[in-house]
């Protein structure tokens, strides 16, 4: 298996928000998803209610549960656009396929906010980094297509690879400066078509593709020259965990101003099972 896994709950209309984390909690996976179907007309204007869980809270915004709610909607119609409404607003996700590939879809996520630029002896601390492991040459800082990642540049894979952050000092300096995950990042990849190597741990463990983070580091790789405008470039994600990921990104540039992310991936159908309550 490889990539990031995701439930869909195809109709969770009469499930309250408790009964949400609760099923989000025993399906035990990065994000599960809640479609909320409503009539053809309010669907069309407003786009498909969809609510995003992790195991332990409600997100705004995730990228890959965004990209598997969409193909899983696509289902048998082969439409090339599905668009979500989540809690930050209405998502877009288009839709391409290649004979004899998996459907390939990507989503324009909201506008970049840039935040703040970082102290690197901080974030050494904070993350439980060593003396040297942050690459020089690129800023640390907090950007938000919906969720607000701090990005970290790091020097190569050795340092990517015996990452072990204590999520208790990283979330507590996070929530002091205003964001919610780190998202470590190096130019040193794998695959050498990649453009970053990345991986986020968090308090569920590791993810294998987070593609909301990809999205700020698109933003982030073209206001620093790692990208150049609307060149899409890969981010690999997922290796040491055993479950390799290729996102996609990709942002413009308009009046020295970052626009139009966009994060695209492959999708593909696992399972089908039915919970009972």
């Amino acid at each position: 298996m490889e990539g990031n896994s995701l439930a869909v709950f195809l109709d969770a209309r009469g499930l309250n928000d408790e009964e949400m984390q609760a099923v989000a909690r025993e399906m035990n996976l990065s994000e599960t998803t809640f479609i909320l179907p409503r009539e053809p007309g309010v669907e069309r204007e407003h786009g498909v209610r969809v609510r995003i869980f992790t195991v332990a809270e409600e997100l705004p915004f995730a990228g890959h549960p965004t990209l598997g709610t969409a193909f899983a909607l696509r289902g048998a119609t082969g439409v090339d656009e599905i668009e979500l409404d989540l809690n930050v607003g209405k998502i877009p996700v288009r839709f391409t396929e290649v004979p004899g590939e998996p459907v390939f879809g990507e989503m324009t996520q909201a506008e970049p906010s840039f935040g703040p630029h970082h102290d690197r002896e901080a974030v050494v601390r904070a993350a439980g980094l060593r003396d040297g492991d942050i690459d020089p040459s690129l800023p640390i800082q907090t950007v938000s297509t919906g969720v607000a990642f701090t990005v970290v540049p790091l020097r190569g894979l050795e340092t990517v690879r015996r990452l072990q952050v204590d999520q208790s000092a990283a979330a507590q300096y996070l929530e002091r400066v205003g964001g919610k995950f780190f998202y470590f990042v190096t130019r040193e990849t794998v695959d050498r078509s990649a453009r970053l190597h990345a991986r986020m741990l968090f308090y569920n463990g590791e993810d294998p593709a987070t593609g909301s983070a990809a999205g700020c580091t698109a933003a982030w790789m073209v206001a620093n020259g790692v990208a150049q405008p609307d060149e899409r470039v890969l981010v690999e994600q997922g290796i040491e965990m055993k479950r390799p990921s290729r996102i996609f990104v990709r942002a413009g540039r308009t009046d020295n101003k970052v626009v139009n992310v966009r994060v695209g991936g492959n999708a593909v159908e696992v399972l089908r099972g039915e919970v009972f309550f």
